[in-house]
């Protein structure tokens, strides 16, 4: 045997050799009947499949994946399996979300029309960034939002997950929105009328590339968004590779040694750490980007693929506060 091809051969075996499936059935809680077409993917990656007309599935996983598998379909309420590592195959239920086939949209007066609710809302979800003017969301109809004039504050849901096309990533995104907040600013000489004074979304999404995908620009683009991103701060945290990545860390404008700030723990028996911060620190990228990130929590578990615990507990500004859904990267990007 040529030894290209032998030395090919064994490669893939090798990778093949880590992959492991899980298979499984989706069916409707009531009446037991298989769900054809729901979704099954691992949170925030580009592995996914859907159901067949039994309602029988089966997806490959890595130990790069770390992410919760996900389960979800048109109508019913999503379910998500943390412990798939233990498990073969699964069986699953789906409920009918009723509280989403029976919600009222009620247009009162709230001091801003759906127009004006939409275009604040995309601009702090998707971002104001090229990248995320380069987003379309498909499904605009199916988001509920709501504005508290006594409180100035913004929510909303969605009545089926969102279809977002990222056409500078060249991402087709689905993201099941779980909750949204935007609260305005007062005005002020320093802030409009409608400038945000903090956002915080949460949801689980998944990834797939253009059908009619650009391999140049998009690799050119994500590059770009990987730079100086949370992703690849989660990874160089996790790593204890602030500097082989370009970043600094500095206390009340003084550079330290992060490993003074940030504390690092074995968790257990798996290749996750535990993370804490006590204070709140300054994160400098490629000696021009200014962040700033703390904890609202004693401490979260980080991957080492920049998958990380209790997301809405960290609460990044200033650059990587301002990234959005629009800059975001699946977590096995450039595995």
């Amino acid at each position: 045997m040529n030894i290209k091809y032998c030395l090919l051969f064994f490669l893939l075996n090798s990778l093949w050799g880590y992959c492991q499936i899980i298979k499984g059935t989706v069916l409707e809680a009531k009446t037991k009947s298989p769900i054809e077409s729901a979704t099954i993917y691992f949170d925030n990656t580009t592995f996914g499949v859907i159901t067949n007309a039994k309602g029988e599935f089966a997806i490959k996983y890595s130990d790069t994946i770390k992410s919760p598998l996900v389960i979800s379909f048109l109508g019913y309420k999503k379910q998500i399996i943390n412990n798939y590592r233990e498990k073969d195959t699964v069986t699953v239920f789906l409920e009918e979300n009723y509280e989403l086939l029976n919600e009222v949209v009620v247009n009162a007066n709230d001091g801003l029309t759906r127009k004006q609710k939409l275009k604040f809302f995309r601009r702090e979800f998707l971002g104001s960034s090229r990248f995320g003017k380069s987003c379309t969301i498909l499904n605009e109809d199916d988001l509920i939002l709501r504005y508290n004039k006594k409180e100035r504050v913004l929510t909303a849901h969605a009545k089926a997950p969102l279809h977002i096309e990222n056409k500078a990533l060249q991402y087709h995104v689905i993201y099941d929105l779980n909750s949204f907040t935007l609260k305005f600013a007062l005005p002020s000489s320093r802030h409009r009328a409608f400038d945000g004074k903090s956002v915080s979304y949460l949801g689980n999404s998944y990834y797939e590339n253009f059908e009619d995908f650009n391999e140049k620009k998009a690799i050119k683009n994500r590059n770009k968004a990987y730079a100086g991103s949370r992703l690849q701060f989660m990874r160089a945290l996790y790593a204890q590779q602030f500097e082989d990545n370009k970043y600094q860390i500095f206390y009340r404008g003084v550079k330290v040694n992060p490993w003074k700030y940030f504390e690092l723990k074995p968790e257990g028996d798996t290749t996750l750490k535990r993370v804490s911060l006590q204070k709140t620190v300054t994160i400098l990228f490629d000696n021009w980007e200014i962040s700033r990130i703390k904890f609202v929590t004693p401490s979260i578990l980080v991957g080492q693929f920049g998958n990380y615990t209790k997301a809405d507990k960290v609460h990044f500004s200033d650059a990587m506060g301002e990234k959005r859904v629009g800059e975001m990267l699946p977590f096995d990007y450039g595995l």
